[in-house]
């Protein structure tokens, strides 16, 4: 780039797509002197070493990482409405989304009812082919199977009640990546289901006894991007959605990060700053103070 200043990316292009493995050109990207700013969208373990790059260019960066999302269902909740979202959170992109439902806190009293109904919607669910109009498609790569499929195994070993099981389309190619959904319940406190991310579509059903142990639990993971509460009760709502630690909180609906007008992120290990609405364009901006005194 002959014409860019020392130490400074070419500004001819208003986008540039720079391809290549993360450990090479995304490395590479994030360490040069010539970025200002960066925002990244992947996990944890890569989001840190984003941050380290920024940090040693003393640059600001936007990090959205992983999520062990919560949906909250009170024994108010009108179940008709909230089941086929709460099916659809985590089977969307075949669970592969950072804001993916991948929990359901369930009121004790209505604990039965909702399991059955959630079991009705998985065990009709299927894989397989966008042109055969499935239910959900593939995990993105073997190594991503494979590890989805180990966080299934080991919960089945474990003795975790599998409440329901989706399948695979009979004209799914074999040997394709392809995981049948499934939902696991009731799951304990204490295993990896409850709190760790899978990225893929795997439902854990968790119940819960009143409003403080749904708050404790949602907010029992290293976690915080969003969340949906599911009540009639307008005050118990708001009480809940201003515990809840996430940048979203969605009453009685769930949107894998809502439109662009809706600020979006994460605190904790789900990363930091906003994308979307007014607020990103605050992130990318910097403030500058200009002083004039007049004789």
């Amino acid at each position: 780039m002959p014409n860019s200043p020392p130490g400074r990316a070419s500004r001819r292009g208003a986008v540039n797509v720079v391809p290549g493995l993360g450990h090479e050109a995304g490395a590479a990207l994030a360490e040069h002197p010539g970025i200002d700013f960066i925002s990244f969208t992947g996990s944890p373990q890569v989001g840190t070493l984003i941050q380290t790059a920024a940090a040693r260019n003393h640059i600001g960066c936007v990090l959205e990482l992983g999520g062990k999302s919560p949906q909250i269902l009170f024994d108010d909740a009108d179940l008709d409405a909230a089941v086929p979202v709460v099916v659809a959170a985590i089977i969307q992109n075949a669970g592969q989304t950072c804001s993916a439902g991948a929990r359901v806190l369930i009121q004790r009293p209505i604990w039965d009812r909702t399991v059955s109904l959630i079991a009705e919607k998985f065990s009709m669910l299927k894989a397989g082919l966008p042109d055969d109009e499935p239910d959900l498609g593939s995990i993105i790569s073997a190594r991503q199977k494979e590890r989805v499929e180990g966080f299934i195994a080991r919960a089945k070993e474990q003795g975790v009640p599998v409440i329901a099981e989706g399948g695979i389309d009979p004209n799914a190619p074999a040997g394709g990546f392809y995981v049948p959904p499934v939902v696991f319940g009731p799951v304990p406190r204490d295993n990896a289901l409850a709190f760790d991310e899978v990225f893929g579509p795997v439902l854990a059903a968790i119940p819960f006894e009143d409003e403080a142990d749904a708050v404790a639990l949602a907010n029992g993971t290293e976690y915080g991007l969003i969340a949906g509460v599911w009540t009639r009760d307008g005050s118990r709502a708001l009480r809940v959605a201003r515990q809840l630690r996430g940048g979203q909180v969605y009453v009685n609906a769930y949107g894998a990060g809502g439109g662009i007008e809706l600020p979006f992120g994460g605190t904790r290990k789900s990363g930091h700053g906003r994308e979307k609405g007014f607020e990103a364009l605050y992130e990318f901006s910097a403030l500058k103070t200009i002083v004039i005194k007049h004789d």
